[in-house]
């Protein structure tokens, strides 16, 4: 009798776990639902935007998004240990709703987004180091895309004599509460730019047809429709850049080839906000205007940053797993604040904070993660780096190379540790690889250098419309990019323009004043005096000259007091990626 009773208390308890482990599956399930409904619906908002001109609103919805998916991770973290108790660190049980969850979103459009969110959930209960197969979602059992089936196009437009009425056709299917303004002059503007670019580039083939996305890409101040134009031999990316004019919607830009496109979907843009359900299926179709974009880049790019994390971090491991070579110092001078590494076959940096600061850097950790949490939040402009922030990385100790070990263990203890055969890293920003600025202009010719310091000097004009000031201008905080393009990458200074108190150089009254190695006059933790800039910033004579004779009112303080006023009074400055 008491075995039986036993028995029957098991199958009991049994039964609870798995009534409860469902329980957690299903919660979580419905937790990722309502983060995507609100990611939709702040995403949907910037059709509104667009036809009001509320560039504004459309810059805090951008912020809003972004922190969108921690804010919901840390709730359903939350949810789950008060309801768990003691049992919300059991990774049996954890296994158990894995398993669970798996059949609860088998039908759902881009599963991968909910396994994401799972595995979220668990590495933050468990401060997983590493990947814990047991618990997340890893391997063949999330790889994107392998789901997609269906047309991969949302609408096809034919050619059927006259490429005008084509695309006319094809701006009507777009409407706003706002009307065209000359849809017809648009259109033929739109037919005029792709017959001329097949006559120069496509050997003067005929467009046959236009495959685009149905949903609009918004970013900014602009609209686009993106898709690709067929020929009888040739293709062509195809997007089409709409702004809203006093007159109402206008064609301002038809871009058609496969490095401006990139540039527009660039790790140095800001997200997308367009509306696509399912994600996976614009992502094939994406693949196919821009090829030279990873899968992890247009998650990104999209606004799926943490699918866009994943997969980045995805595709490192496959990469590891089929090389030999060593994690080294990145090439450059070495950072105060950052330990930076890199694997030479693979094209990121990690940035890990340094435990303490030599003078004069004045700052803490704390506030080096919040510079980096004001870029994800700002539009980026083209000139920032998008910095993904990765938390508990694990990494075969043998992968590392001595010299940077020992780095890393001495200067930045509080994030690394060594564990058995293994490298933890609790705290990293993982970034693209560029060439230091100073490196590349020693490396270069001549006007391959001037061109990349007329560029560093629209690099600090676009940062500044956006209300970004480096900080510490140097070179070396500047990175070359495979299309020649000036983007900054070190964040430990930078700050909002509005905030700095730009000042000229004031005039020495004294002999002594003059001579002194000190200044003489007072100096505030915000000022800014660009009038020094020519001096430190280590150009060569003839790259100074040419910087100077494009760029001489940036070495003013005028020319800064300038833009911030136009930004407190409200004004939005237009950049374009094209």
């Amino acid at each position: 009798m008491a075995d039986d009773t036993n028995s029957s208390k098991m199958a009991m308890t049994t039964i609870e776990d798995r009534a409860l482990a469902s329980g957690c599956a299903e919660y979580l399930h419905g937790a990722f639902l309502e983060y995507n409904a609100q990611f939709r619906t702040i995403t949907r908002r910037a059709k509104a935007r667009f036809e009001r001109r509320d560039w504004q609103g459309g810059q805090r919805d951008a912020a809003e998004r972004i922190d969108l998916y921690d804010e919901h991770v840390k709730a359903s973290v939350e949810h789950l240990q008060q309801l768990l108790g003691e049992r919300s660190r059991d990774r049996g049980f954890w296994v158990s709703v894995k398993a669970t969850f798996v059949d609860v979103v088998a039908h759902y459009p881009d599963v991968e987004f909910t396994k994401t969110y799972f595995s979220s959930v668990t590495r933050r209960v468990f401060s997983t180091a590493g990947v814990d197969p047991a618990i997340q979602f890893t391997g063949e059992e999330t790889i994107p895309l392998r789901n997609i089936d269906g047309p991969l196009i949302g609408r096809n437009y034919c050619n059927s004599g006259s490429l005008e009425a084509m695309f006319d056709t094809l701006l009507a299917d777009h409407e706003w509460t706002v009307s065209h303004a000359d849809r017809t002059r648009c259109a033929s503007y739109v037919a005029m730019q792709v017959r001329e670019h097949y006559a120069r580039h496509l050997h003067g083939d005929a467009v046959i047809c236009v495959d685009v996305l149905p949903a609009v890409f918004y970013r900014d101040t602009r609209a686009y429709v993106i898709g690709k134009t067929t020929g009888w031999t040739n293709s062509s990316p195809l997007v089409i850049a709409l702004e809203h004019t006093e007159r109402g919607i206008a064609v301002d830009a038809v871009i058609q080839t496969e490095e401006a496109v990139a540039v527009m979907f660039g790790f140095a843009r800001s997200y997308f906000h367009v509306d696509l359900e399912p994600v996976g299926s614009a992502v094939v179709f994406l693949r196919k205007v821009v090829p030279r974009e990873t899968v992890h880049e247009l998650f990104t790019i999209l606004g799926r940053a943490k699918q866009g994390k994943t997969e980045r971090f995805r595709g490192l491991e496959r990469h590891l797993r089929f090389s030999r070579d060593s994690f080294v110092v990145a090439p450059g001078k070495k950072g105060m604040v950052m330990a930076v590494f890199t694997l030479p076959s693979y094209d990121v940096v990690f940035k890990v904070i340094r435990d303490r600061f030599p003078f004069p850097k004045d700052t803490s950790h704390d506030e080096v993660k919040q510079h980096y949490k004001l870029v994800a939040r700002h539009d980026k402009a083209g000139r920032l780096v998008d910095a993904q922030e990765f938390r508990m990385l694990r990494f075969e100790r043998s992968r590392f190379e001595g010299k940077l070990l020992d780095e890393l263990l001495t200067e930045a203890a509080r994030t690394t540790r060594v564990d058995g055969d293994s490298v933890v890293i609790a705290h990293a920003y993982i970034e693209r690889r560029l060439r230091p600025l100073d490196l590349y202009l020693r490396e270069v010719d001549l006007d391959t250098a001037i061109r990349a310091v007329l560029d560093f000097g629209q690099a600090l004009r676009d940062l500044a419309a956006t209300n970004i000031f480096p900080g510490d201008i140097l070179l070396k905080n500047w990175g070359v990019g495979r299309t020649g393009r000036v983007v900054f990458y070190d964040y430990d200074e930078l700050c909002l323009l509005t905030d700095c108190v730009f000042r000229d150089m004031p005039v020495a009254v004294t002999h002594e004043d003059e001579m002194s190695a000190e200044p003489w006059f007072s100096v505030g933790a915000n000022d800014v005096f660009p009038e020094q800039w020519a001096a430190f910033l280590g150009m060569t004579p003839a790259l100074l000259a040419a910087f100077c004779e494009e760029h001489g009112e940036l070495l003013t303080a005028k020319w800064w007091r300038g833009i911030q006023q136009r930004l407190r009074k409200g004004e939005v400055l237009e950049l374009l990626p094209y």
